[in-house]
C-alpha cells in the first residue's frame, strides 16, 4: 500500500507564500504522474499542477506564473510551492499518484488565504 502524506498548509494572509510537501511511502524515481488537487468548500476537485517521471510539468491557468510544481526523487518527496496566494487558493490541497495501474491520495492539507 502506497501512502502519501502531505504537510506544509496553513493560515497566510493574501499575497504571502506556502510551500506544501507530499511525502511518499516508496520511490517516485519512476512514477510517470505525480500531481497536486484542491477542493474548496461546495466545490468539485480540481487539478492545480502535474509532473512527470521525465521532469515535464504544467500547472493549470488559474495559478501558472504563481504555483511551481517540483519532485526530489532522492527524497521521494513532491513539493508544491505556492506565491501570491489569493484567498480563492483557500482550499485542501491533496497530492495524488499514479503507481502501476492505481491511483493514491494523500489525506490532504488545509490552506487558508485571510487577513
Amino acid at each position: 500500500q502506497v501512502q502519501l502524506v502531505e504537510s506544509g498548509g496553513g493560515l497566510v494572509q493574501p499575497g504571502g507564500s506556502l510551500r506544501l510537501s507530499c511525502a511518499v511511502s516508496q520511490s517516485i524515481f519512476s512514477l510517470k504522474f505525480m500531481g497536486w488537487y484542491r477542493q474548496a468548500p461546495g466545490q468539485q476537485r480540481e487539478l492545480v499542477a502535474q509532473v512527470t517521471s521525465g521532469g515535464n510539468t504544467h500547472v493549470e491557468d488559474s495559478v501558472k506564473g504563481r504555483f511551481t510544481i517540483s519532485r526530489d526523487n532522492d527524497k521521494n518527496t513532491l513539493y508544491l510551492q505556492m506565491n501570491s496566494l489569493k484567498p480563492e487558493d483557500t482550499a485542501v490541497y491533496l497530492c495524488g499518484a499514479l503507481v502501476g495501474g492505481s491511483f493514491y491520495w494523500g489525506q490532504g492539507t488545509q490552506v487558508t488565504v485571510s487577513s
